[in-house]
This record gives C-alpha cells, sequence and structure tokens, in this order.
C-alpha cells in the first residue's frame, strides 16, 4: 500500500464525501448518494475494514457479489439497474477518496458497472391517461377540491415532479391571471434550497406553468374550504398542507398510491384479491396493490399523452422542466407501434 495514503474508517470518508456534495448537488441528491453508501459501510464492517487505505479490487468485486445477492438492507436479490447505481455512486466516492489520500487514485477504475441491454434501466410503470382522467373525474364529484384532488390534479395538469408541487407557496399562485408576462392562471415553481425546497434542477428549474381556468377554480375552492391555514417551518406558507405544515415528499407518494388503486374508489379488483382482506387496502400498504402509481408514473403518463398529441418537443421539454433525453429514455410510454403509426400522418403513402 502506498506510504502516501492516509488512515480512515470508511464511514469517516463516506460523510466527508457526503458533506463535499453539498457545494454541487441538490440534498436530495446527496441523500440518495448517502443512502446507497450505506450498504458499502456495512460490507467493509462485515469484512473487518476498518481502514479505507486497505480497500482492494478484489474487496470491490466481493462487494458487488454481496450487493447483487441482497445483502445490506435485508431484501431479496437487488434489480441490475439498482446495481448499476449503486456502484456508480461507489465510483463517484472512490475518486473523492483518491483526492483525500484514502485510496489509491486509480482504484475507481476497477469498479466496473453492469452492462444494461436496451431498455433495462427504465422502468415501464405509468398512469395512463385514460386512468388519471378517470379518477380526477371521480374526485371532481366525491372530493372535489380536496388535497387528494389537488395533488393529482396539479401533477397531471403540470407534469411536475413531486418536490416542485410540494415546494408551492401561495405567493406562487396566480389564479387571476393578473401577471404581465403571463396569460391566464398560472403556477410558479422556484427553487428554494435555503429553506427546504429546491428543485430537480435548481435555478434553471424555476419557471411558471399555465393552468386552466377550471384548475384555478379548484385551487381557489381548496384554498378556501380544505387547505390548513399553517406555515412550515421556515415561516413560509404552503400551498399543500398538512395540520403540521408543508408535507413530506412521502405524504404525496402515499396519496397517488392510495387513490390510483381501483378498488379505492368502488371498482372491481383486477388482481383477483379478496379487498376485505387484501393488505394494500390499509394506506400505509397502498403501495402494495399492483395497480397502485406513484407520482413519477403521472409525470411519465403525461408525457406520453402530449408525445401521443403531438405537443411539440420543446413544448413539452419547457413545462416540464427535463431535458430531450431524459424524456425519450424515462418518460415516454408510447409503443414502438403507437409511435410508427403516429410518424405516419406525417409522411406520404410510398
Amino acid at each position: 500500500m502506498s506510504g502516501d495514503l492516509e488512515p480512515i474508517p470508511p464511514a469517516e470518508a463516506v460523510e466527508m464525501y457526503h458533506y463535499a456534495m453539498r457545494d454541487e448537488h441538490a440534498a436530495a441528491t446527496r441523500k440518495s448518494a448517502k443512502h446507497r453508501l450505506q450498504s458499502f459501510i456495512q460490507f467493509c464492517e462485515e469484512k473487518e475494514i476498518d481502514n479505507l487505505n486497505d480497500v482492494s479490487g478484489r474487496d470491490l468485486y466481493r462487494f458487488r457479489i454481496w450487493r447483487r445477492e441482497g445483502h445490506g438492507d435485508g431484501r431479496e436479490p437487488i434489480k441490475l439497474v439498482t446495481l448499476k447505481g449503486q456502484l456508480a455512486t461507489l465510483r463517484s466516492f472512490l475518486q473523492f477518496a483518491a483526492n483525500i489520500d484514502a485510496v489509491r487514485p486509480s482504484l475507481y477504475e476497477q469498479v466496473t458497472l453492469p452492462t444494461m441491454k436496451h431498455g433495462e434501466d427504465v422502468s415501464d410503470s405509468t398512469l395512463e391517461a385514460d386512468r388519471a382522467i378517470a379518477i380526477l373525474e371521480y374526485l371532481e364529484l366525491a372530493e372535489p377540491a380536496s388535497r387528494e384532488h389537488i395533488i393529482l390534479l396539479l401533477l397531471w395538469r403540470t407534469g411536475a415532479r413531486t418536490g416542485a408541487i410540494r415546494g408551492l407557496d401561495l405567493r406562487d399562485l396566480d389564479l387571476d391571471g393578473s401577471h404581465p408576462k403571463v396569460k391566464g392562471p398560472a403556477i410558479r415553481f422556484v427553487h428554494r434550497p435555503d429553506s427546504g425546497t429546491p428543485l430537480k434542477n435548481q435555478e434553471d428549474g424555476t419557471r411558471w406553468n399555465r393552468i386552466s381556468e377550471m384548475t384555478a377554480k379548484y385551487l381557489e375552492d381548496y384554498l378556501e374550504y380544505h387547505r390548513q391555514d399553517v406555515t412550515d417551518d421556515h415561516g413560509r406558507k404552503p400551498v399543500i398542507t398538512t395540520r403540521y405544515g408543508r408535507p413530506a415528499g412521502n405524504t404525496i407518494r402515499k396519496t397517488l398510491y392510495k387513490i390510483t388503486r381501483p378498488c379505492w374508489r368502488g371498482e372491481s379488483c383486477p388482481h383477483n384479491r379478496d379487498v376485505a382482506e387484501c393488505e394494500a387496502t390499509h394506506l400505509d400498504q397502498a403501495s402494495k396493490c399492483p395497480s397502485s402509481r406513484s407520482p413519477h408514473d403521472v409525470r411519465s403518463g403525461r408525457v406520453t399523452y402530449y408525445r401521443s398529441e403531438d405537443v411539440p418537443r420543446r413544448i413539452v421539454q419547457d413545462r416540464l422542466n427535463a431535458s430531450e433525453d431524459i424524456l425519450d429514455r424515462h418518460y415516454d410510454r408510447r409503443t414502438d407501434r403507437e409511435q410508427a403509426e403516429q410518424r405516419s400522418d406525417y409522411l406520404p403513402d410510398l
């Protein structure tokens, strides 16, 4: 081992890496990296590696096998795409570790990432447009302007990420269309990292999004009849609230899992389950329903809908604040046949 290395416990090096990320990465990215590296720390503890200097290429290979088999968090063997993400984070960490004289400069190169087949690293789960509209229509009749209704309405109509919806303040609403540069009702997504609501693309994510007159009316009703009159821990007035203040991101995810179950709105179970005995009928277990969908699925469904309706790519990119490559890979759920048929509408007969 090189004499230039300075001894350091793996857990301490991970903490330093996490701290160093603050200058360039959003809080959610840092949290994800820290979570991924917990498995590496656990591996080092099990293998009695007390000094990061001692980690070898063979150890890294052993970690890959150990993690692939599901060790580290008590779950079943993990998917290849999950393993790839964890190894990519480990590579980045080892590059940082080399800069602080904790490992050999070239050690990160010995972390090889698994090769993914086309589409293997992309989820195919989505909330189809007809389902989203059916759930919204149900909410409009059964629970109009409720928090559940507003959450899905904003996610579907804007295609925004959970963090953007969660970060909305009352000052970000222009429901009467009085803003001089935005015609009609609109909402503004703002990057506010210092008070707990960063946007995924940081300052580049700050933008106005037009909303319909009907969406504005439901928001007005929500503010008048259902919004809790609370502030968050930073003295801000959130649009979406709980009785404690601004909801956690997990609260919004749980809301989506809840309202996207067919049985929640009285439909028969498409999975032949006995609703009286199904564990997914409990709110904290709703994600276990095969039909439940996440906020990410709402976003992918919206992109697919925009694309199927021939909305120009640039418009979709700007509204959803995402690059064309990301939209194509992670959000557009049109089948190859659907894309081919859509192209044929613009091509002359051959």
